[in-house]
C-alpha cells in the first residue's frame, strides 16, 4: 500500500525560487508531484534528495515527492497511485466511489484503470486493464478518477448488488449523473441490458447528446 505519513516542517512554503516551484507542482496534485514534473521545472534528482533529507519533503514511492508543508489530501494515497502509473490513469471501481463519497465505500486496496501496455504491480494496488476513453475520466477534487457513470459501470458486475444499488441512488439523488447520461454511456456497450438489469434501473433511450 502506498502510506502518506504526517511531518512537521519549519520550511516556509515559497520563500525561494526553488521552495516556490516545488510549492507550484505539489499544487497541481494535491500536494504530490513526480521526478518528471520536478525535471521539467528544472529540479535536479539531487535538490530533490536534499529537500528530503532537510524535511521539506517526503518521498512517497519511487518517483513520487509529497510536499511537507502542503496540506495532507485525505486520497492522497490515490493521487499518488495514479502519479505512479501515469497520466492515463485513473481511480476506478470502488476507489472511485469513496472518491465520491458514496455507498460507504472503504475498499482495502486502491481499485486503478490503466491502459493494456502498462505492467507496473504494487502492493496495496489492484491493476484493471482496461482503455478509457477521452470522456470517462475526468479530475476530482485533484484526484483523476473515472466518471460517475463509468463508476456505475465498472462496479455493476463486480461488486455486492446492496452497494451497487446504493451507489446508484446517492449518486442520482446528489446530482452526479442522471438517468439520461447513464443512458448515453451504456448506448454503445453490447452488453448495456445486463449492465441496467445490475444497477437496477429501467433507462430511457439514449439521445446522441445526452
Amino acid at each position: 500500500m502506498i502510506k502518506l505519513t504526517t511531518s512537521v516542517s519549519s520550511m516556509p512554503v515559497a520563500t525561494t525560487p526553488t521552495s516556490r516551484k516545488l510549492y507550484e507542482l505539489a499544487a497541481r496534485h494535491g500536494g504530490l508531484f513526480t521526478t518528471a514534473e520536478a525535471s521539467q521545472a528544472g529540479i535536479s534528482y539531487r535538490q530533490l534528495s536534499y529537500h528530503v533529507a532537510s524535511g521539506a519533503l517526503e518521498r512517497v514511492s519511487h518517483g513520487v515527492y509529497r510536499l511537507i508543508d502542503y496540506p495532507i489530501h485525505p486520497h492522497g494515497d490515490m493521487i499518488a497511485a495514479t502519479l505512479w502509473a501515469g497520466p492515463d490513469s485513473a481511480v476506478s471501481h470502488e476507489s472511485a466511489l469513496a472518491v465520491y463519497g458514496l455507498a460507504s465505500a472503504m475498499p482495502p486496496v486502491i481499485h486503478l484503470t490503466v491502459p493494456s501496455s502498462f505492467t507496473g504491480r504494487r502492493d496495496g494496488v489492484r491493476i484493471h486493464h482496461e482503455k478509457l476513453a477521452p470522456g470517462e475520466r475526468r479530475l476530482w477534487d485533484d484526484i483523476p478518477v473515472t466518471t460517475m457513470e463509468r463508476t456505475l459501470i465498472d462496479i455493476s458486475s463486480s461488486s455486492d448488488r446492496s452497494l451497487v444499488r446504493d451507489a446508484v441512488r446517492e449518486s442520482l439523488e446528489q446530482g452526479l449523473t442522471t438517468r439520461k447520461r447513464l443512458a448515453y454511456a451504456l448506448s454503445s456497450r453490447e452488453d448495456r441490458t445486463r449492465i441496467a438489469r445490475n444497477l437496477g434501473l429501467r433507462l430511457p433511450a439514449a439521445r446522441k447528446h445526452a
